[in-house]
């Protein structure tokens, strides 16, 4: 039977972490695209943006957690992305701002460099 390493296995759940990220990047995205359509103050909009405000909550709690293994550097700078996420979902939330795409082109970039 074959065992993994500890650090084979480490580098396993790491690997399974970035694809979950991905993959619930992928879907903020997709749902962004669909309310991008609908227009600000709909439903589809309102349940985009609330989903993007969930995922990135979550990962800022992560990233701030000490036991993250990035380096500093780069957790500052994802979480400094992460409040903007949050701030600029609150502005359309509340009709301060509009559009969608500057939100679904920065989420894009970040799945992108989770591969």
């Amino acid at each position: 039977m074959y065992q993994l390493s500890y650090a084979e296995s480490i580098e396993e759940s790491a690997k399974e972490c970035r694809d979950r990220e991905r993959r619930a990047l992928d879907h903020a995205i997709a749902l962004l695209e669909k309310a991008e359509t609908t227009g600000a103050g709909t439903a589809v909009t309102g349940e985009a943006l609330q989903f993007l405000c969930k995922l990135w909550k979550a990962l800022i709690e992560d990233l701030i957690n000490p036991e993250n293994d990035l380096p500093d550097v780069l957790r500052g700078d994802l979480v400094s992305v992460g409040i903007w996420v949050l701030r600029e979902a609150d502005a359309i939330q509340a009709g301060r701002a509009e559009g969608l795409r500057s939100l679904i082109e920065v989420c894009a970039m970040i799945r992108d460099g989770l591969r």
